[in-house]
Formats: C-alpha cells, structure tokens, sequence
C-alpha cells in the first residue's frame, strides 16, 4: 500500500517508539521482527517503504534486503537501513545491496520524516509508471529496447568553484565513464535550456546567499529541459533544517560538502549511479507510454491518427462547438477508383499513394485540423471553427492538391490520382458528431455517383 510502512525490528520497543512516530505523522504502519517476517509481509502487503534495523536474530539487514531486490514483487520498494553503529564500509555495503538511505539511532526526526516522504513519493512514481508499463506490454505496445546508455552528464555547482572542482576530482575516480563539469550557477541555467543538459545536477544548498541552491533547484524542476533530472543537495552534516527543506522542495538525494575521503566519495557516487539508473529506468517507461500511446492512436502507414482517436477526438470538438456557438466542418475523403491502383501497379505503389495523399493533406490543413485516416483509402477531416464556406474552400483546395501533381513512386513511374469529398457542417445543437459524419458520407456517395473528383455538400438532416 502506497502510504504504508513496514517497520521490521525485533525489539518491540523499538517497533512500538517508531509506530507512535509515524502515526504521528499520519502513516499506516505494519510490524515484522525478524528478516523471514519482513519478506513474508513485504510480499503480502506491498508497503509503501521498509524501515529496517539491520541487527536482525535471523539474517543481517544485507542479506535481507538482497532478497526483496530480488523478488519481482518487492524489488521497488524503497528501504530505509537503520543502524545502531554504523562504519563506511558498512554504508557503502548496505548501499551496494540496495538500500535507499542509512539512518543511525538516535535520529533526528524532522529528517528521518522528510526523507520517508521523499521516498514514499518516489515510489508511488515508479509504481505508476510500472503499471502503465505493464499494461503497455500486455496490449503488445512494448517492445524490447537496447540497454546501452550514454556516459551521464554530470554538473557540480557550488558556492565557491575550488569546492565543485574538489567534489569533481573526488568524484572522476568512481566514476571514470561519466562526464562531470564544473560549471557557475549562471551556466548551470543557459545549459538548463540546451539539448545537452546533464543528468545529474549536484547543488551546493548555500551558493552566494543562504538557501539558494534550492532555489536554482526549484528554478531547474521548472524547465522541461531538467525537470525530470537528478539533483543532489550538498550541505554540512549538521545542515539538518536544510537537508528536510531540500527533499521536501524535490532534491533526488543529499550529500556532504565534504566528501574528499574515499568512503565519502564511493558513497556519493553510489548514491548518484543509483539515482540515474531510476532516472534512466523511467525515461525507458516514459518512452513505451509514449509508443504505446502513439500505437493506440496512429495509423502506422500514413502517421495519421486513426478512426479510434477520431472518434474521441470529434465528441470533444463537439462539446466545443456546443461551449461556444461556433460550428466546426467534417470531411470524408475517398481515393477514386484506388482498387485498379493496388491491382495494376500492387500494394507496395498503392502504400506509396497513400502515404503521400496524407502528406499533402498535412500541409494544406491547420495545425487545429484533425486529420485522420479511417478506411483502407478514406481519410476523415475535421475543423473546428469553420463555417460552409471556409470549410467548402478548404475541401476544393485538398481536391485540386490531389489531382494537380501525379503521385511520383520509388521506382520512378508517376501515377495521377484525385479524390471525392463529402462535406457537412453542424455541432452547435446537442446531435451525436457521428450524425456528422453520416452526412458527410451520404454527400460522399453523392459524389461518387455523380462523377468522382469533385467537393459534395450535405444538406442538413441527411444522412446515410
């Protein structure tokens, strides 16, 4: 459950301290105390996050959080190790294994509750995205992609540019792959709105005043060029005001400005490659949303939408032109005699012409005109906003578009084609938008019979 967290600790003093914490702050909480409880319960119940002391009667926090990593069901599930005495090597190892953040008791509790937060946020993130993208792959939309990526762009921005080239020699040594830059807070914005903006953004909390390296941050997450990046915080361990406030406004981690030793710059990096693996893993499910959605409504020969997105797409035009009193225009679109085509010259030359009608199409309609291709050769048109007589010029030009230039094929030959239109034009009283269309394809048919390549306009009230 989204909002709910396991509390895994076999003190139950320990357990029941934590819950009255956590109830506080309004979150359900389920209890386990020992590891073999922890991963029955995680798998069952789904929780939102683990709280887990490592010091365990059964098994070591490590081993415990390898085997949530590694079952399907519980390897999103962000974890919080909580340590009673804790050693670099024991970080970076906890690190390693798959935790999300180490706290060491005592814990400062304005902290502790700003990083659950940032993680309990994170994790309904991901899990959205992972459903989506199942349902994706399950309508057949997704599709097996190549895992390379690119070295990450890394960019270290701080008060004074001695400290960001100290984190970038530090940094360069755990990770030699990526590219990290020093660049001025100036520099971090005009590169903000570059194609090549980085990855990663690691921000001093205090550049030249208090508190604005939050606020470039804030001013980062306002672009669409960075939104989506990671940004880590830098502070002083003892910055805890400033660590909360920084995951609250939607820093992706912390880290020291301090981090010239090497336990200092292996936990940072580590934090870092975890934060752009996330970022990398939902730029591939934002990608598969978007075939899939691009699938669900496209016509794949023609890149036109397809008679589903029309559909939808004419019910809102409708409520519009209801909304404002202001009619708008449905075509239907016939290729004339486009059998003998495929039987003459084949399907490959007949997938030429349509491909190429619907590109002439493109270019001479608006950027607000629907344009979709509904039939084997039959196209649908829709505008909004357009009157009879807009609406019946905008229809004699597609057609003189069409017959003007022969269609030129890949094997050199030309082929000279035209089309019948069927026009009506209404959505200002409360009539179903399919009544259009059944106007507009009766005046087609009218078109057709009385000679082809020419614009037919529906009377009000006929339909097919």
């Amino acid at each position: 459950m989204a909002g709910s967290i396991l509390i895994v600790d076999d003190v139950s003093t320990n357990r029941i301290v934590l819950k009255a914490m956590l109830s506080g702050a309004r979150y359900t909480t389920s209890q386990a105390a020992s590891g073999a409880q922890a991963l029955a319960v995680a798998a069952a119940e789904q929780p939102g996050l683990v709280l887990l002391d490592v010091d365990l009667p059964d098994m070591t926090g490590i081993e415990v959080i390898t085997r949530l990593r590694a079952d399907p069901a519980t390897r999103r599930i962000p974890v919080v190790a909580v340590t009673t005495h804790t050693t670099p090597e024991m970080r970076l190892d906890l690190l390693r294994a798959g935790a999300n953040e180490i706290l060491a008791k005592p814990f400062n509790e304005l902290l502790m509750l700003a990083r659950l937060r940032s993680l309990l946020r994170e994790h309904g993130t991901d899990a959205e995205f992972a459903l989506r993208e199942a349902t994706c792959r399950e309508l057949g939309f997704a599709e097996a992609r190549n895992e390379y990526t690119s070295p990450a762009r890394v960019a270290m921005i701080a008060a004074q540019p001695e400290m960001a080239l100290r984190w970038k020699n530090a940094l360069s040594q755990q990770m030699p792959d990526d590219m990290i830059e020093v660049l001025s807070q100036e520099k971090a914005l005009a590169r903000a709105s570059s194609t090549a903006a980085p990855d990663i953004f690691m921000i001093e909390a205090d550049l030249a005043r208090p508190s604005e390296g939050l606020r470039l941050m804030s001013e980062l997450r306002s672009r669409s060029e960075t939104r989506d990046a990671v940004i880590v915080i830098a502070t002083s361990p003892s910055a805890v005001e400033s660590q909360a406030t920084a995951l609250d406004l939607g820093a992706n981690d912390l880290a020291f400005t301090n981090i010239s030793s090497p336990f200092a710059a292996q936990e940072t990096a580590l934090r870092l490659h975890s934060q752009l693996r996330r970022k990398r893993a939902l730029e591939r499910q934002r990608e598969t949303l978007d075939e899939g959605l691009r699938l669900a409504m496209v016509d794949p020969l023609t890149d036109l939408y397809n008679r589903r997105y029309a559909s939808t797409h004419l019910a809102r035009l409708a409520e519009h032109a209801l909304r404002t009193k202001r009619p708008f225009a449905v075509m239907l679109l016939d290729l004339d005699r486009f059998k003998s085509v495929n039987d003459t010259f084949g399907h490959t030359a007949g997938d030429e012409v349509l491909t190429e009608v619907a590109s002439r199409l493109r270019t001479n309609l608006r950027a607000v005109d629907l344009i979709a291709r509904i039939g084997g050769e039959e196209f649908l048109v829709a505008m909004p906003d357009a009157a009879l007589e807009e609406a019946r010029a905008a229809a004699e030009r597609l057609r003189q578009v069409i017959e003007s230039t022969p269609v030129q094929l890949l094997d050199g030959r030309t082929l000279s084609v035209t089309i019948s239109i069927g026009l009506a034009i209404g959505g200002t009283t409360r009539d179903n938008p399919q009544l259009l269309v059944d106007q507009a394809d009766t005046a087609l048919l009218g078109a057709k019979a009385t000679g082809r390549n020419q614009v037919s306009v529906a009377r009000a009230g006929t339909a097919a």
